[in-house]
Order: C-alpha cells, then structure tokens, then sequence
C-alpha cells in the first residue's frame, strides 16, 4: 500500500485484489468522518433522534406484524 499527499487530495494505491467490499467499508467511514465533522450537534441531540426513530421503527413492525 502506497499513501500519497498532493497539494488537494490523498491517494490511496492498493492491490488489485484488494477486496472491494472492505473498500467500500473504508469510504463508507472517511464519508461518515466528513459529514459528522461538520455538524454542530450536540450528543444529547444525536441521542434524542436515535431513540425518536428506533420508536417509530416498533411501532411501524408492531402494525405490519399485527401485534
């Protein structure tokens, strides 16, 4: 593996057999990076809508399931 800076951007050179999946992985988690570095949520926030949404999430199975 051979990691490059430029003056714009880092280059990553891998093998060609390098398993895509796990590259997909990886930018998946730089992507993730990105986009978080810029919020300006705070924790508590973040917290709130993940428990607002596994909500909603149970109440919609529960109505599909008939429960």
């Amino acid at each position: 593996m051979i990691i490059e800076r430029s003056k714009d951007e880092v280059i990553f050179r891998l093998p060609g057999n390098t398993n895509i999946d796990d590259l997909q992985d990886l930018t998946d988690l730089f992507e993730f990076k990105e986009i978080s570095g810029k919020s300006k949520a705070k924790q508590k926030e973040v917290d709130d809508l993940v428990k607002e949404i596994k909500k909603g999430r149970w109440e919609k199975s529960k109505d599909k399931l008939g429960l």
